[in-house]
């Protein structure tokens, strides 16, 4: 165990006492030579917040003092809360007036000054910032006078504006995009700074994007000794480098794909054996072979941690020459390989498997949407184009279906929310949002790539090597708690006590609902009652897929977790074993590179998230006035959410609900009329006008025209989702105005009723 981590557990013990410098060092019998560099190390872990130096110079780590490390998540109102590092410690909240200069994204000490009670949150002060989560931040330009200016933040969790001097302004102009470098923050209400790049003005064509980009810090361009070892990497595959592969080029097999999916990594083959059963083959781009521990190439995916896909773009984890080329399994050509063969018996248990490095080369790139038209459609055209791959992709499709049922069988839960598509013209204009289907095609590509990662997981587990593993931890026990008593109004309950509970019985209440008019809104909640999953060094299973073992083995162009354990099984293959001191290496590096990827993945999916809403938001822009029929996918104390059949979502807020004052109760998730009783609920179908839409905020205001039952609803037309202009609503008062300052109140209502529930 590193020094590190033995201090750690040495000071959490229960019997432990805050020790002076010197007793450290007796207790931990630090020689000599080693007296330096173990003061060193303690100077560095204070500095970092794992352990604390009281007044009276004694050590201790935070946990023991009242004290909570972590990660400061702000908000738009000037509150905020710190996640904690430690798992299984409820967040804290941190009042506006206790931020103590401190930003979203700091990592912060924060002393705790009231503990848990009931629903609410322990509540606290940030009293160190230990690091700031950005140094640069984009926003606006205002010119106030001739010298002075501001930028005023995008992301509205960031609730001070930056004083910019004369000259750091870069002669930037009044409303153009900017980057600014942070100098100083010494409160909510003042930070200074200078501009370090100017993107354009806030309209013109490709700079929201670009401002988004920079906004999470996504790197656009690869340094320069990157790009040369990308470069001095030979596209053809020497006879050298095939020897000791197992040489697969004479099986058949493809990749499945999207239409515009460049970054090709896995390829699948099936096989029907002599016994009845079928070799499954799953064979995944060797990238590992091309990208090597400690190189440019190598540190530079680790800092990104994986490619990010925004709505017009895709910035890659390594270079095109690699992730387009040299790496992805393009038709027809060779390509080295990590193949997982694995024998499958028609209950779609795995009775077999081998992993090895292989070479190969592919049929056909096939797309989701011809081999749904082969499989499902039987396409007379694409049967008779594709006529020797045609029984394979059957019997993928029927092998998927056997793997499937068996892993709904043992509880892995099966959520089926729909995404969409954003699809943007050569100006990045959004022309059409388009739902991604869920074919048979995708599901036997998630089928095989599961059935892979588990496989693999599970092996190199059982060899007791370093590892990195995918994993989801059990939900919160409070939060189900919660998901129980909100499904009981429902009249369905839920097998096994909150802190116990299994998977399976999850799924059943799922299985139990599907297809009826509650279906969505238990979904939703259940899923917000989850954890969410993340990368670690530890195998604790995978809650979410009712998996005991389950790593990321199938996508190493795109995410550096599957780099990185290709990286391990290579020298597993090759070597037999691993050295004493390559475990403890690994075992040094593991946790921090697990650690690394999980944040680079939260910030990718936050961009991806940003860019879609943005796009939306910019689609729904000619849409102000029309009218639309949806689904409440939301409600909280200030509103109702709306999404409508394309999957974008808008706002009805509280102010808009003018026929009565609404009750928000936050375990049933519905707001209650307190004269009429009528109850706004998740799931329940609605028609609405589009009443405003916000670029900046990236939101979508809608009010209230209609209540509607199952038997009125009707969805929203194909094509370009044209609906006819709005008319007069039917839900609400005819003249708003008439009703004073009716929409204030109740506002104040809702709040008085909901007072500090958000904490």
């Amino acid at each position: 165990m590193p020094i590190e981590q033995e201090i750690r557990r040495f000071m959490l013990e229960k019997a432990y006492k805050p020790l002076t410098l010197e007793e450290l060092i007796e207790a931990f019998e630090v020689d000599e030579e080693e007296r330096e560099p173990f003061i060193q190390l303690l100077d560095e872990l204070e500095a970092d917040g794992k352990i604390v130096q009281t007044r009276a110079k004694r050590y201790g780590v935070p946990e023991r003092f009242n004290l909570v490390r972590g990660t400061l998540q702000g908000s738009s109102k000037g509150f905020g809360f710190v996640i904690p590092d430690t798992p299984n410690i409820p967040d804290v909240y941190i009042h506006l007036n206790d931020m103590n200069g401190a930003m979203d994204g700091d990592l912060v000490l924060a002393r705790i000054h009231k503990g848990k009670k009931g629903d609410r949150r322990p509540e606290g002060e940030v009293v160190r910032i230990l690091k700031r989560g950005r140094e640069k931040i984009v926003g606006t330009f205002t010119r106030l006078s001739t010298h002075f200016g501001f930028v005023i933040p995008d992301d509205k969790r960031i609730t001070t504006d930056v004083f910019i001097a004369p000259e750091l302004q870069m002669n930037a102009r009044d409303g153009q995009k900017v980057v600014v470098k942070l100098h100083q923050v010494t409160g909510r209400h003042s930070a200074e700074g200078e501009i370090v790049e100017i993107l354009g003005h806030k309209d013109d064509p490709g700079i929201d994007i670009l401002a988004i980009i920079r906004k999470h810090g996504l790197p656009e361009v690869f340094p320069e000794e990157v790009i040369k070892e990308a470069e001095a990497i030979p596209e053809e595959i020497s006879e050298e480098e095939i020897q000791g592969r197992r040489d697969l080029r004479g099986r058949k097999m493809v990749t499945i794909d999207g239409e515009d999916a460049k970054d090709l990594d896995d390829a699948v083959s099936v096989e029907r054996l002599p016994n009845g059963n079928i070799r499954l083959g799953v064979h995944i781009a060797d990238v590992s072979y091309y990208v090597k521990e400690g190189t440019a190439l190598d540190r530079e995916a680790y800092e990104r941690g994986c490619s990010v896909y925004l709505v017009d773009r895709v910035i890659p984890m390594l270079p095109k020459r690699l992730s387009n080329g040299i790496c992805s399994l393009n038709p027809k050509v060779d390509r080295l390989t990590m193949t997982c063969d694995m024998e499958i018996d028609p209950d779609g248990q795995i009775v077999d498997y081998d992993i090895y490095p292989s070479v190969i080369r592919t049929n056909e790139r096939m797309t989701y949407t011809n081999v749904k038209k082969i499989v499902v459609d039987e396409d007379p055209e694409l049967i008779q184009r594709y006529e020797p791959l045609v029984e394979d992709f059957r019997l993928m499709a029927d092998l998927a279906m056997v793997l499937r049922k068996r892993r709904l069988k043992r509880g892995a839960i099966d959520f089926n929310f729909p995404e969409a598509k954003v699809i943007v013209d050569e100006q990045g204009k959004p022309v059409d949002i388009v739902k991604r289907p869920r074919t048979i095609a995708e599901q036997l590509i998630e089928e095989f790539m599961l059935a892979a990662n588990e496989t693999v997981a599970e092996h190199f587990y059982r060899l007791e090597v370093p590892f990195v593993y995918r994993i989801h931890e059990n939900p919160d026990a409070e939060k189900l708690q919660a998901f129980y008593e909100f499904v009981s109004t429902f009249g369905y309950s839920v097998k096994g006590k909150p802190d116990k509970v299994k998977p399976r019985a999850l799924q059943t209440l799922l299985e139990k609902v599907s297809g009826k008019p509650e279906e969505h809104v238990i979904s939703t909640v259940m899923l917000r009652s989850m954890k969410q999953a993340k990368y670690a060094a530890e195998c604790i299973g995978h809650f979410g897929l009712a998996a005991e073992f389950y790593s990321h083995f199938t996508s190493p162009i795109r995410r550096y977790p599957d780099l990185l354990i290709h990286r391990i099984i290579r020298e597993v293959l090759t070597q037999g074993s691993l050295t004493v001191e390559r475990i403890d290496q690994l075992n040094a590096f593991l946790p921090d590179a697990a650690q690394q990827s999980s944040i680079r993945e939260r910030i990718a999916v936050d961009a991806e998230r940003e860019t879609q809403a943005l796009k939306q938001a910019e689609f729904m822009m000619d849409k102000v006035g029309e009218e639309f029929e949806g689904i409440i996918s939301s409600v909280t104390s200030f509103g109702i959410f709306v999404e409508l059949p394309n999957t974008i979502e808008g706002l009805i807020h509280l102010s808009y609900l003018t026929d009565d004052y609404y009750n928000y109760d936050d375990r049933a998730y519905c707001l209650i009329g307190e004269r009429t009783g009528r109850i706004f609920r998740i799931g329940d179908r609605v028609r609405i006008r589009v009443s405003g839409v916000n670029l900046e905020e990236r939101k979508i205001d809608f009010e209230l025209l209609e209540h509607l039952t199952d038997e009125e609803f009707e969805p929203m037309p194909k094509g370009k989702n044209k609906a006819k202009k709005s008319k007069k609503a039917k839900a609400a008062p005819e003249n708003r105005k008439a009703n004073g300052t009716t929409g204030k109140k109740k506002k104040k209502k809702a709040y008085r009723n909901n007072k500090g529930k958000k904490k």
